[in-house]
């Protein structure tokens, strides 16, 4: 069976991974634990092709343990537990074992709780391995026992490495500087998928067959949050390219543009608020018109839309002000309007004093009466403090205008 590229030029030192300096270089982390000749059990998270399952294998390597590996994709808590009988028949049974589980992130929490004894008491080693976020994945308990080392993308450096190992290996690919780049810009950051181009390249000796790389994006996992985060704070920090970046991102990458659309209809009423009062019209009139046309043709509306968000004015001032108010509601929820602007259809509620005292605005002539409408017991709370950019600069000269004539009354 022929063994794939990445595989069969595997590296067989620390020295030779590409790109993760800061755990394997003179000073990283990995190099120092080695070492020491105490190891950790560790968690390697990183992106695919990164280097995660070679580090794994050198790290364990290194120190003279029985091995065993498991995948988090196709194994059990009942194939864990035969590695443990197995390593306890052996004549090694008294030593620490090194476990690999790669994709760790796999097992459900109920099942990670396996590994807690073992690795409390010493009986496993363990080095997991995940492209996903291990606050999301791993259970806190499991999480504590292990030293998390995140690992980096492939830089473009690392790669062109990568590529010159293989033409020590095999020979030259005797690519042009334009070729050459283009396998680099495709990996993006994965090796692993680097030299899946390069077997490909080698059987057709051009780029024409190549089947582009999805994008790195996973709608219900990491990436999701972390981009749409981005997204968000771009529009936040007016920064337009960076907004139609993102936006870009995770358009290309699959996501529900209709999600998009929701997110940035959140974003008109949080970050610009009434600083703008059009965003969020535009806002929901891009979501309006994704729906009227679809993909691609509606992606446009939306990057207008983001566009505008990003350039507009900003003010979170109605968001803060609606929060406090939730919170002031939630306190003194069991406390009713004053008597004085409730309606009185009722004998009973006349002799109440329902309604006693109310005096209609549109009578006065300045169209104010500065009435209190809070409830009795609670003083006028002034929550919603308009910045003086865009519109909320006049809505300020609103609020001092009807403050003078409330101190008036």
């Amino acid at each position: 069976m022929t063994s794939p590229l990445s595989s069969e030029l595997r590296p067989i030192d620390l020295k030779e991974i590409m790109g993760q300096d800061h755990l394997t270089g003179p000073e990283g982390f990995l190099t120092k634990t080695i070492a020491s000749k105490k190891p950790l059990s560790i968690l390697l998270w990183g992106p695919p092709g990164c280097g995660k399952t070679s580090i794994a294998r050198l790290f364990a390597k290194a120190f003279d343990y029985p091995f065993y590996t498991l995948s988090g994709a196709s194994d059990s808590v009942s194939d864990l537990k035969k590695v443990i009988k197995e390593h306890e028949s052996s004549p090694l049974f008294g030593r620490s074992l090194m476990l690999f589980v790669d994709e760790i992130h796999r097992f459900n929490k109920a099942q990670q709780d396996a590994f807690l004894p073992l690795v409390e008491k010493g009986t496993v080693v363990l080095i997991g391995a995940t492209a996903e976020n291990p606050s999301f994945y791993l259970n806190p308990a499991l999480l504590s026992r292990l030293r998390v080392l995140p690992l980096k993308p492939l830089d473009d450096n690392a790669l062109e490495k990568l590529i010159e190992r293989y033409e020590k290996a095999k020979g030259s690919l005797e690519l042009s500087e334009k070729e050459k780049n283009f396998i680099v810009k495709e990996a993006q950051g994965d090796g692993r998928y680097l030299f899946n181009l390069i077997e490909n390249y080698v059987l057709g000796k051009d780029f024409s067959h190549v089947q582009k790389r999805a994008p790195l994006y996973d709608r219900s996992g990491d990436g999701h949050y972390n981009l749409i985060s981005a997204l968000h704070k771009s529009v936040r920090g007016s920064d337009p390219e960076a907004s139609l970046y993102w936006l870009a991102r995770m358009l290309e990458g699959g996501e529900d543009p209709l999600f998009l659309a929701r997110r940035i209809i959140r974003m008109a009423s949080e970050d610009i608020g009434l600083a703008d009062p059009n965003a969020l019209n535009l806002a929901i009139s891009a979501r309006e018109a994704y729906q009227t046309l679809g993909s691609p043709e509606g992606e446009l509306a939306l990057a207008e839309a983001v566009v505008y968000l990003a350039l507009s004015p900003k003010s979170n001032r109605i968001y803060s002000a609606f929060k406090a108010m939730k919170t002031l509601a939630k306190e003194t929820g069991h406390m009713p309007p004053p008597k004085i602007i409730l309606n009185a259809p009722t004998k009973l509620m006349k002799q109440e004093g329902y309604g006693e005292g109310y005096q209609y605005d549109h009578d006065l002539e300045t169209g104010f009466s500065g009435q209190n409408y809070f409830p009795d017991g609670i003083e006028r709370t002034e929550t919603y403090l308009p910045v003086e950019r865009g519109f909320e600069r006049e809505l300020l000269k609103r609020i001092d205008y009807f403050n003078k004539l409330r101190k008036r009354h």
